[in-house]
């Protein structure tokens, strides 16, 4: 009979393990080719295996809540065929699961940091500063005896600042050459060292006061969406600038033209693609918008990838990536916004479509917002908030003088990180964008 080693897939650059959360099916069932068998959980996505052929399961090689590396055997597949009696590695690393939820939303969210009070021997997911910490990095400082303030004060250098197995490594390097923790290199004495810990900002007393309530349990999407936004707060300076654009004539064309674009292209042209479109025209002459901080290092990103807030049906958010968006005419730029969002909302994404985005655009007037204050998606430096279109009297130059007239008026709103973004250019940035979406030519063809 034929058996296939089911093996835990790759799924995106820095993942190297994952969490078995759910089995899906137990030894003995029989399953159909591309049924989900596994649910697993990364610090970046939660997703489901697929069985690469229809078969019985003859063995679970993991528990739930085991962690196995990318590549490991995580199940035995029984195809029922009459081939030699062995067992064929099925190479299914290729083959990215389809991701149902991530990390990275950009809206703010109401959240309390919990009370840390971890010994050496239990290192929790997260530092008292939120700071998340992977299976592999706790093992590690486990084993090492590290602390969680010391981890705390360890610079991580992976997505969205999150400390690799090489920053823990070198840590531990500089700590046996000096002979000194991260603790210690901070206390300006010799006393001794008190870890206590955080005092939280709201009592029980009050957190469940003012009468009837019910708990409701976040779920791990949330958990996460939590520690990425506080995680934001934390690494960058947030400073938001706003100003408002006259779109009528980009309004008008889009109005004019929609119809026509949806027979010829048979792709809907909603506003975001245009939106896209002056914000990478603005990121190629303000380049210094389109970077990365590493320490006192900055990094400047020669591709330019627009991330995408789509809210999903569970009322999540999840940022789809538009790669090298500067390569598409407005009709790219349609076809990819209208395929990424479909995709998002039916939980079909691969892991690549959600990792390397350089800057953010959310859209608060999709839900009838004027505005709002979004916090930066690290390790981006920006990110673009774009508000409702409304109707309003505005006053015009025409060649008789000024007049009043109904106009078609937005508020875009600019996070930026004050490390490296000062007012002078976050403010030229956004006055770039709204010229524009100003200057809309409404002579182009669709």
């Amino acid at each position: 009979m034929a058996k296939i080693e089911i093996l835990l897939p790759a799924m995106g650059e820095g993942i190297i393990e994952a969490t078995i959360t759910k089995w899906l099916v137990k030894e003995g069932d029989q399953v159909d080719e591309d049924q989900s068998i596994v649910e697993i959980a990364t610090d970046k996505v939660d997703s489901e295996i697929p069985s690469p052929k229809s078969g019985k399961i003859e063995k679970l090689l993991f528990n739930e809540n085991d962690i196995p590396k990318v590549g490991d055997t995580i199940a035995i597949l029984n195809t029922g065929g009459s081939s030699e009696e062995k067992t064929e590695p099925e190479k299914i690393q290729d083959e990215k699961p389809q991701i149902t939820k991530v990390e990275e939303p950009v809206q703010l969210q109401e959240i309390k940091v919990k009370e840390t009070n971890h010994t050496e021997s239990e290192i929790s997911a997260h530092t008292a500063n939120g700071k998340f910490l992977s299976p592999l990095v706790r093992s590690i400082a486990q084993k090492e005896n590290i602390s969680l303030s010391e981890l705390d004060n360890i610079r991580g250098t992976g997505n969205t600042g999150r400390i690799t197995k090489q920053d823990i490594l070198n840590y531990l390097n500089t700590r046996t050459q000096t002979g000194l923790s991260a603790n210690t290199h901070q206390q300006k004495s010799e006393s001794p060292v008190v870890n206590t810990p955080p005092k939280q900002a709201i009592s029980n007393e009050q957190m469940y006061s003012g009468g009837d309530y019910e708990i409701v349990q976040m779920d791990r999407m949330r958990k996460l969406i939590a520690d990425h936004m506080v995680m934001s707060k934390q690494v960058s300076p947030h400073v938001t600038s706003f100003i408002e654009a006259d779109v009528t004539n980009l309004v008008n064309w889009r109005n004019k033209h929609k119809n026509t674009f949806l027979e010829k292209e048979n792709i809907k042209l909603t506003l975001t693609p245009l939106f896209v479109e002056a914000t990478v025209k603005a990121l190629k002459e303000f380049p210094m918008i389109n970077v990365s901080v590493d320490g006192d290092k900055i990094i400047k990103k020669k591709n330019i990838n627009i991330g995408m807030a789509t809210a999903l049906p569970s009322g999540n958010l999840i940022v789809p990536v538009i790669k090298q968006a500067d390569k598409f005419n407005l009709l790219g730029l349609a076809s990819q916004v209208n395929d990424l969002a479909n995709r998002a909302r039916e939980n079909k994404l691969k892991p690549d479509e959600i990792q390397g985005g350089t800057f953010t655009i959310t859209n608060f007037g999709t839900f009838g917002n004027t505005t709002g204050t979004p916090i930066i998606n690290q390790p981006q430096v920006a990110i673009l908030g774009v508000g409702a279109i409304i109707k309003k009297p505005a006053v015009i130059e025409t060649p008789a003088g000024d007049a009043i007239a109904i106009r078609h008026i937005m508020i875009l709103s600019l996070a930026y990180d004050h490390r490296v973004i000062d007012g002078a250019l976050g403010g030229m940035f956004l006055k770039r964008i709204a010229d524009n979406l100003e200057n809309f030519d409404i002579k182009r063809n669709a």
